[in-house]
């Protein structure tokens, strides 16, 4: 069963940003003990004081190719706005990530289509029934009636908790005792568009990118659920566990090599001290964010915002 908390500032968006800044508390904490010595007092420009910087953003899992990108972004502010020593040099750091991560920071559309038809994929444990369940929510929030369909048929307990998601909140569920996702998730398309739904939801049991044969079998769910709807799915979300660090990236090419997923979500962002995998991920495979988790709660899983982020993580 889903086992969901609620917040009691849902409506606030200071309540949001103090979650999210509570939810990167570990990230924040690593990256914290380095660059407070960093820019906590005045220390020269040099390139011992870069190699540390460099070194704590590979702590925190930014990865080898975007903390290069940020230190040579900060030595070429340094010399366009003259900037001898590190304590100036912080504020430069929060506008170099920020403008690295505002590429992918794209919010989810679904603009006029409808159905609008959204498929979920990742690895084991990733979270995505918990995250359709959150999804749902959201789209419920914007006045749009959601379907969701129990493409998971390796487990029974993501189909249980599908359905009684559904049964609690008033959704509808579109589920097989046996069968195949494919065709559950047509079934579902089938549904929305003889029910006049806004949004259907597919959840899909989780696998390795090394699985080749069940990498072959999300291929043909993608290809029939465009038999039974053109241009469906609309969008293919990635569900990243943001514990995995830079193996998220991995992930990232894997599923969008097989599939062309058009969206990610990071979820796990309070469980982890990896956050900075996020700016990795927008250098070297940047497929929009749309959505980050930093909790179990219902309202816990926002659309990203780049300047919320770096806000949370740094200051």
């Amino acid at each position: 069963m889903l086992s969901f908390k609620s917040s009691s500032d849902n409506s606030t968006g200071s309540g949001w940003l103090a979650r999210l800044r509570d939810g990167l508390t570990k990230t924040r904490e690593r990256l914290g003990d380095r660059l407070s010595g960093l820019f906590g007092a005045a220390r020269p420009l040099d390139d011992a004081f870069y190699e540390e910087l460099e070194a704590a953003l590979l702590m925190a899992d930014v990865g080898p190719a975007a903390s290069a990108r940020l230190i040579e972004s900060l030595r070429a502010r340094a010399r366009r706005d003259s900037i001898v020593d590190s304590a100036q040099l912080k504020q430069a750091l929060g506008a170099a990530l920020r403008e690295m991560l505002e590429p992918v920071a794209v919010p989810l559309d679904p603009g006029g289509r409808k159905p609008f038809v959204i498929m979920l994929v990742g690895v084991n444990g990733s979270g995505k029934t918990t995250s359709i369940g959150k999804l749902a929510r959201y789209f419920q929030a914007q006045g749009k009636s959601v379907l969701l369909a129990a493409g998971d048929t390796f487990r029974a307990a993501a189909r249980e908790q599908l359905i009684v998601w559904g049964e609690r909140n008033n959704v509808a569920v579109i589920t097989q005792q046996s069968g195949d996702a494919a065709a559950v998730i047509y079934d579902a398309v089938n549904a929305a568009v003889a029910r006049g739904t806004d949004i259907v939801l597919a959840d899909t049991a989780g696998r390795l990118p090394t699985q080749l044969h069940l990498m072959e079998e999300i291929r043909k769910v993608k290809r029939v659920i465009a038999k039974a709807l053109p241009g469906a799915p609309h969008e293919v979300l990635l569900v990243l566990d943001a514990n995995t660090g830079q193996n998220a990236l991995a992930q990232v090419r894997a599923f969008d090599d097989a599939l062309k997923v058009t969206g990610l979500v990071l979820t796990k962002l309070d469980g982890t001290a990896k956050g900075g995998a996020i700016a990795a991920i927008a250098r070297e495979r940047p497929i929009p964010v749309r959505f980050v988790g930093v909790g179990e709660g219902l309202d816990d899983l926002r659309p990203f915002n780049a300047g919320e982020f770096v806000t949370a993580l740094l200051d």
